[in-house]
């Protein structure tokens, strides 16, 4: 997941929700285990190297990273979602990085990574703050690094506030990156609908 893992689930009109709100109880988007898209990426070898984790709720991929030994950091605004993590990283024992950081300004982490995940943050962004993000991602992945992304999309027939065109998409990375894939693939949800349209895209920064 504001920079929290998922707020795509706000119904339009509505006053947007905090960050903690988000998290206040159990969210449609926090199912206890990665996303089966992402799952994918890790067990192909796709994730690898220092990991970012940018939007990491309460750290299902993050935690999916350092099992496969990564050296990882998750970010997020809610402060609950990020004590939750931590006490999964405690309980599952790998080492993981868990920060209160605006995934809008990552270029103040003051470092780079390989590869960085955001599954259901980047659809959450329009205007000023999607260039933002965008920009963030731009300086701390290194060249050749990889960034995977798993957001709505505007062909979910639900009324999701925050969905993505497959144009939005390419146009917000046309500048420094390579896309390598953009395909239709779906966000598992413990509510109705179980599984959201989404769009899976990987790229690499040039």
């Amino acid at each position: 997941m504001v920079a929290s893992s998922a707020a795509g689930a706000e119904v339009p009109h509505r006053r947007p929700k905090t960050p903690e709100e988000l998290y206040a109880s159990p969210s449609p988007w926090d199912i206890g285990r990665p996303q089966p898209a992402l799952q994918a990426m890790a067990e192909t070898g796709e994730i690898r190297g220092r990991v970012l984790d940018a939007g990491c709720g309460t750290g299902e991929h993050a935690l999916m990273a350092a099992a496969l030994g990564c050296e990882v950091t998750g970010v997020d605004l809610a402060t609950n979602a990020l004590e939750i993590a931590r006490r999964k990283a405690r309980n599952r024992r790998p080492a993981v990085r868990f920060l209160r950081h605006d995934a809008r300004g990552l270029a103040t982490l003051g470092e780079t990574f390989d590869t960085v995940l955001d599954c259901g943050l980047f659809h959450v962004f329009t205007g000023d703050n999607r260039a933002a993000d965008v920009a963030g991602l731009r300086s701390i992945i290194r060249s050749g690094g990889r960034f995977f992304m798993l957001g709505f999309s505007d062909a979910e027939p639900a009324e999701w506030q925050h969905k993505l065109s497959r144009d939005e998409i390419i146009a917000s990375f046309a500048d420094g990156w390579r896309i390598d894939s953009l395909e239709p693939a779906t966000i598992d949800s413990r509510t109705r609908p179980a599984h959201v349209r989404a769009w899976c895209l990987t790229l690499t920064r040039l």
